[in-house]
């Protein structure tokens, strides 16, 4: 632990489900998909610093289908990495599959 954090105690539900990089405020001029993605976003919340998730939220509600699809093929390939991991662990001769894991 880092001198710069602080001891506390566990964290709570909605924090573990709480992902910082969503509350990162966006700026236009990258792309132009993301300047009109930021300033549809910006518009339709009437707000002029808009974040990652102001962003997804306003997709959610317009673009359903693609917020879905985005969803699913990463909770699948999440499926399918956690799924080959714990297949790794029964391979091997059992001196390779204890060393694997420390």
């Amino acid at each position: 632990m880092s001198s710069n954090t602080k001891a506390r105690g566990p964290l709570t539900e909605q924090e573990v489900h709480t992902n910082p990089l969503l509350a990162i405020p966006t700026e236009t001029g990258e792309s132009e998909l993301k300047a009109l993605l930021v300033n549809y976003a910006g518009e339709r919340l009437q707000q002029q610093n808009v974040s990652v998730e102001m962003i997804i939220e306003t997709l959610a509600h317009e673009f359903p289908e693609l917020v879905f699809v985005l969803a699913e093929e990463n909770f699948i390939r999440g499926y399918k990495l956690g799924l080959d991991d714990a297949y790794k662990g029964f391979t091997g001769n059992p001196e390779e599959t204890a060393t694997e894991g420390e």
